[in-house]
C-alpha cells in the first residue's frame, strides 16, 4: 500500500524544485495542497495515465488554478508525462504553463481566472447524470477563491440539480495573493454558509491522510447532495520560512532557499 504521507513530501520537493528551475510560480498554495493531491489521485479517483481522456475517468478542476506546481508534479508521479519535462515550466511552447491548461495531459480544465472552477465541476457533473455515467467530479478551491460570487452560484446550481456526484474541497490555508484571508474577506462561517446552500460538509486537518481519505470515502456514499470537504491546511507547509507566510504565495524559491527548504523536508 502507498505511503501517502511519503508521497506528498515528495511531491512537494518536486514542486519546489520545478518552481525554483522556472524562478516563476506559486510555493505557497502548491504546498499547502500537497495531501489532497497524493489522496486524490493515489487512493480516491478513478483515472488512467496511458489514457487521459478516458470517457469513464473521475474528473478533476484546479480551480485555484494557479498551483500547477502541485498539480504537474502530481501528474508526473502517475505517470502523464516523463518527470523530465517539469523542468520545461512555464517555459514559451511548454505543455506546463503557470496555469493549468489542458494542453497538458491529465488536465481537464484550463484555469486560473479564480472562481471559475466550481461552475465547470457543475457542468461536468450534471453531464455525467445526463449520460448516465457514474465518475465523479472533484474541484480544489482556494479559500480566498470563496470570496467570488460566482462560486456561490455554482454552489447554488450544483444543490438544486442535486449533484450528488460533485465534490469540492477547500483548500482552508488562510492566506490570499498578499495577506489574509480574514484581511481581505472575513469567511466564517464558512461550513455553515456551505451548509446553507445545500453542501453535505465535511471539515479536516488537510494534512492527515486518514481523515481525507475517510472524507472522501462518506461523500461516496452522499445519494443526494453535493459535497464540500473543508481542509483546514497551512499555506507553505513543510517549509519553515514559507509557511503562513503571504510572501510566498506567488515568490519562487531562490537557489539559496530551495537548498535549505529540501533540506527541511529531508530524503
Amino acid at each position: 500500500m502507498i505511503d501517502l504521507d511519503e508521497l506528498a513530501r515528495r511531491l512537494r520537493k518536486q514542486a519546489l524544485v520545478t518552481l525554483a528551475k522556472a524562478d516563476s510560480g506559486h510555493p505557497g498554495g502548491s504546498l499547502s495542497a500537497a495531501e489532497i493531491m497524493a489522496v486524490l489521485y493515489f487512493a480516491v479517483m478513478r483515472h488512467d495515465p496511458k489514457n487521459p481522456l478516458w470517457p469513464d475517468r473521475d474528473r478533476f478542476v484546479m480551480s485555484k488554478g494557479h498551483c500547477t506546481p502541485i498539480l504537474y508534479s502530481t501528474l508526473a508521479e502517475c505517470g502523464y508525462f516523463p518527470t523530465e519535462e517539469l523542468e520545461t515550466f512555464r517555459g514559451i511552447n511548454s505543455r506546463l504553463q503557470g496555469h493549468a491548461h489542458v494542453m497538458a495531459p491529465g488536465v481537464d480544465a484550463s484555469t486560473g481566472s479564480l472562481g471559475q472552477g466550481l461552475s465547470f465541476g457543475v457542468g461536468a457533473a450534471l453531464s455525467g447524470k445526463l449520460d448516465k455515467k457514474d465518475y465523479q467530479t472533484y474541484v480544489l478551491l482556494g479559500d480566498g477563491e470563496c470570496d467570488e460570487g460566482q462560486i456561490w452560484e455554482a454552489a447554488m446550481s450544483a444543490a438544486h440539480y442535486h449533484l450528488d456526484n460533485l465534490t469540492a474541497i477547500v483548500d482552508r490555508n488562510r492566506i490570499q495573493n498578499d495577506r489574509f484571508t480574514s484581511e481581505a474577506m472575513e469567511l466564517e462561517p464558512l461550513a455553515d454558509k456551505w451548509r446553507a446552500f445545500g453542501w453535505n460538509t465535511i471539515e479536516v486537518d488537510g494534512h492527515n491522510t486518514e481523515q481525507l481519505v475517510n472524507a472522501f470515502a462518506e461523500v461516496k456514499q452522499e445519494n443526494r447532495h453535493p459535497s464540500v470537504v473543508i481542509a483546514h491546511t497551512t499555506k507553505g507547509k513543510g517549509v519553515s520560512f514559507m509557511e503562513n507566510n503571504p510572501e510566498f504565495h506567488g515568490r519562487a524559491p531562490t537557489p539559496l532557499e530551495l537548498e535549505s527548504a529540501l533540506k527541511e523536508l529531508g530524503d
